[in-house]
């Protein structure tokens, strides 16, 4: 009597099983579509934008855009007031907001870990001189702090990002310090002190790894956040200083 083989199909693998759990949540899938698409801009704005961010046309200032009267095609989304073209100035300007959010993402994360690691290992003295310094950032309206730092250290975008990289750090260290805190009273990390394992090396490879999951989406909410409060400074005048083509500075 002869056996039949069954062929078992392999299980998939992990992208693949998040991709088709993604791909049901329909909102989430557009969501991935802007975001690539807004990432493509940035990336190829000198292939796509129709003219240089910075060149002005003193022959067509402040047109309208291009379906209202008075407007050009030539100038689709219209221009400014000294001529430049809009279109263009938008799509390089999603190349300097999106470093600015990526930038402060990075610093605030890399700060974030590394006071918060500190603060729950250490304790005592340096945990509360961590904590208060934060609360004391925390105490001021983000938006009211980040202006204080620009004016103290000047307007540009290098000190736009050093201003909300500080005005986002406390909720990095906080979130690495309570997650660190809840992991060294599980097991594995008394097994680990057991086993003669070194304080950086159960900080960096023990405990952080454990700590990631809320810091990444606190990571990818932060980026949204760093460009919504350096939009809010270039609108003010004390973000990226004109002529880089920023979009809160745009819309001074």
């Amino acid at each position: 009597m002869a056996t039949e083989t069954l062929a078992v199909a392999a299980p998939p693998g992990p992208l693949v099983a998040f991709w088709r759990s993604f791909r049901e949540n329909r909102g989430a899938v557009i969501g991935l579509a802007v975001v690539i698409s807004v990432v493509f801009i940035a990336i190829f704005a000198d292939f796509i934008a129709p003219y240089s961010p910075i060149e002005q046309y003193r022959g067509f200032t402040r047109l309208p855009p291009a379906w209202i009267d008075g407007g050009n095609w030539a100038h689709p989304l219209g221009t400014d007031p000294v001529g430049r073209d809009m279109l263009s100035r938008i799509l390089y300007g999603s190349r300097i907001s999106l470093f600015i959010g990526l930038s402060v993402m990075f610093v605030s994360a890399v700060l974030g870990v590394l006071l918060g690691l500190l603060a729950a290992f250490w304790g005592g003295i340096v945990d509360v001189i961590i904590i208060r310094v934060m609360d004391l950032i925390l105490a001021i309206p983000s938006l009211v702090l980040a202006i204080l730092i620009i004016a103290v250290i000047g307007p540009n975008l290098t000190n736009t990002i050093v201003a909300v990289t500080i005005v986002g750090l406390p909720f990095y260290v906080r979130l690495v310090r309570a997650s660190a805190i809840s992991e060294l009273t599980k097991d594995y990390v008394t097994a680990a002190k057991v086993a003669g394992v070194g304080p950086l090396r159960l900080m960096l490879s023990t405990v952080l790894p454990n700590c990631l999951a809320p810091l990444i989406v606190q990571a990818a909410l932060g980026i949204s956040d760093a460009i919504l409060a350096a939009a809010g400074l270039g609108f003010l005048g004390l973000g990226a200083q004109p002529p880089t083509p920023e979009w809160g500075s745009m819309l001074a």
